[in-house]
């Protein structure tokens, strides 16, 4: 658990400190510092490779200082220029701590619920993106290169084209390795594990900011841990650990908005400047999704008060601007991913449109049952809907988001595809982010019945029912119809990316892992390992620190050594070629994991086939399901 505490201290501190010198305090504070953390730490790590520094724990606190610095500035300029004047209150102290309460067990739930599909913190996950994320930090932490493209570098290095891909995630994730000493798996697993809890604070951040009732904030969180589709299923598959922490902090890109729209200030800009940013840096769509879940916020005050227009517009502008300046590398670098050479073939199409719509509002994508009462509450929200009063937008949200996950998962048309390109096409990514607005009008939904019960129940002996008590009842009642916010099937879920009935089953099996592990004692510094792509050793580098031929199970455009290898090692003796590279390369090992047992499909890639008992290789190390060879001169 010493992984995830200082995970809290790397996602937190820096936000917290940048907070409170421009102004921040209370809820806007607790909820707003992850996002402003990554906003700092993912400028810093592009803009220290820029000028030639490397990015580490010293660099990160270095860089929160200087932001930190920054804010108190841009506050004191605001102060002087306009006396702020202190936000009306809103809840009373009894309110706050029940929303302290329901935060702290919502989250704790959603904790429990990852950690039981995980098994324990450490372990591996199984799918095709997190080989990426794993290296990548592995990667940062070792060399310092904060840049947009060096993490790719770990599969696309040589003569391969560099890839760019946003990089906040691994950049704090790389202190959190370096300051606790936790293994890579452990590393991903601590931010893992905190991703339902971020989200909640999140709504209840954005329901305070929003003037909602304590009881609605309350909800909110409770709501935010319970579906399934919300950040459950992205652990699951891939598992899409960037997209998934984007989607926890999507929401506060509203909050940051309404708070800048209702007070044009340095300070207030400022803030909405990171948070653009800092959704930036954590993945490009994060971006757009903040806009499409922000946008109607706009529209709401646009319809009240028609003339705002041009002033918000306005007002607007000079954000734009700075934010294109502040992190134009990685604006720069997501048009040129999306125009370059980087194949882009979408999704398949999963259901019709009214079956996408039915799973939408049933909480159910390829589960097996609905997520009924969420379902319910929801349908409470609809009915409620007029009064969600400064929340009534984000019925637009939820319209929006909702529409554009049935469009993806029902319709491969050339437009649909072209305008859900910064999320791959994916419905899984969708369903995620339509998940989220659903949850606030769920929330309101079980808020609203309280509100209506408090006023309908009959009093008894003059005296009504007190409204604590029936805020209670109602969100006891949701716990414990949801049979714990549904913290069994949520887990059954995530268990499906980490763990297995039998664990040889696995992608990247117990004994594979081992072989790695066992491979980072045997090897010196600078030795890189040839192996192969499909099977579990594209983790080499994440478990052991020794580089390997293929570091990842994405076969696009490798390098003309690693094809080179893959098609030619066992001619080590015979082919000058292939010496040549291992020379190149300094490949002084091999390690095979367990062997592909797919029908008409060869164990290894052609290179490897056959390499037992070649003179030029001696075995150094074998369990059940991996072998290391050493390279004999």
């Amino acid at each position: 658990m010493l992984s995830v505490c200082v995970a809290i201290v790397v996602i937190a501190v820096p936000g917290l400190l940048t907070g409170l010198a421009v102004g921040l305090r209370g809820w806007a504070l607790a909820g707003l510092a992850p996002l402003l953390s990554y906003a700092i730490g993912g400028l810093t790590g592009p803009w220290t490779a820029a000028i030639g520094l490397s990015f580490t724990p010293w660099t990160y606190a270095i860089s929160t200082v200087v932001f930190a610095a920054i804010a108190f500035g841009v506050r004191k300029l605001t102060v002087r220029r306009r006396p702020v004047e202190p936000e009306p209150g809103l809840w009373d102290r009894r309110g706050h701590l029940a929303v302290v309460a329901c935060l702290i067990l919502a989250a704790a739930v959603g904790f429990y619920a990852t950690l039981r599909g995980l098994g324990h913190i450490g372990a591996l996950p199984q799918g095709f993106d997190a080989v990426y994320h794993g290296n990548a930090v592995r990667y940062i932490a070792d060399t310092g290169d904060g840049s947009l493209f060096g993490t790719s570098n770990v599969n696309w290095w040589g003569d391969a084209t560099p890839v760019f891909y946003p990089n906040a995630y691994h950049l704090l994730a790389a202190v959190t390795y370096l300051l606790s000493g936790a293994s890579i798996p452990e590393t991903l697993d601590a931010n893992t594990v905190l991703l339902p809890g971020l989200l909640a604070l999140s709504l209840v951040t954005l329901v305070r900011v929003f003037r909602g009732r304590a009881v609605f904030a309350g909800a909110a969180a409770l709501t935010a841990v319970a579906p399934v589709v919300g950040v459950y299923e992205s652990m699951d598959r891939g598992p899409l650990l960037p997209f998934a922490l984007g989607v926890t902090l999507t929401p506060l890109a509203a909050v940051a908005l309404h708070r800048y729209l209702e007070r044009v200030a340095f300070d207030t800009g400022f803030v909405l400047l990171l948070a653009a940013v800092g959704l930036l840096c954590i993945h490009s769509s994060t971006l757009f999704g903040g806009i499409l879940f922000a946008g109607p916020v706009l529209v709401q005050r646009w319809i009240t008060q028609w003339r705002r227009i041009g002033r918000d517009l306005l007002a607007l502008l000079p954000i734009a601007v700075v934010s294109l300046l502040v992190a134009w590398l990685q604006l720069f670098g997501a048009l040129g991913l999306a125009t370059g050479n980087v194949p882009y073939y979408g999704w398949p199409s999963e259901w019709r449109a009214t079956t996408a719509l039915g799973a939408l509002l049933g909480f159910q994508h390829y589960e097996a049952h609905p997520q009924v009462w969420l379902s319910v509450a929801l349908f409470l929200g609809i009915v409620f809907f007029a009064r969600a009063g400064a929340l009534r937008w984000i019925g637009l949200t939820a319209a929006v988001t909702g529409l554009a996950y049935i469009a993806v998962a029902s319709s491969n048309a050339p437009l649909v595809m072209a305008l859900s390109r910064p999320w791959w096409d994916d419905p899984y990514r969708f369903f995620a982010m339509a998940a989220i607005p659903l949850c606030v009008l769920a929330a309101h939904g079980l808020a609203s019945t309280q509100a209506w019960l408090r006023d309908k129940l009959p009093s008894v002996r003059g005296h009504r029912l007190p409204a604590v008590a029936v805020a209670v009842v109602v969100l006891l009642g949701f716990v414990v119809l949801t049979n714990g916010l549904y913290f069994r099937s949520n887990g059954d879920r995530v268990y499906t990316g980490y763990q297995a009935a039998d664990p040889s089953k696995l992608r990247v099996t117990p004994g594979e892992e081992a072989a790695m592990v066992e491979l980072g004692k045997l090897a010196k510094p600078g030795d890189w390992a040839m192996n192969d792509r499909f099977d579990g050793t594209a983790w080499t580098f994440a478990l052991s620190g020794v580089r390997s031929v293929a570091g990842h199970f994405d076969e696009t455009w490798p390098p003309s050594d690693a094809i080179l290898l893959a098609e030619k090692f066992k001619d080590y003796e015979t082919n000058p070629a292939v010496r040549a590279a291992v020379q190149r390369l300094n490949i002084h090992w091999v390690i095979l994991g367990k062997p592909s047992t797919e029908p008409g499909k060869p164990p290894y890639q052609p290179g490897l086939v056959g390499l037992a008992g070649e003179p030029f290789l001696k075995e150094e190390y074998r369990n059940s399901d991996a072998v290391i060879y050493r390279l004999v001169p």
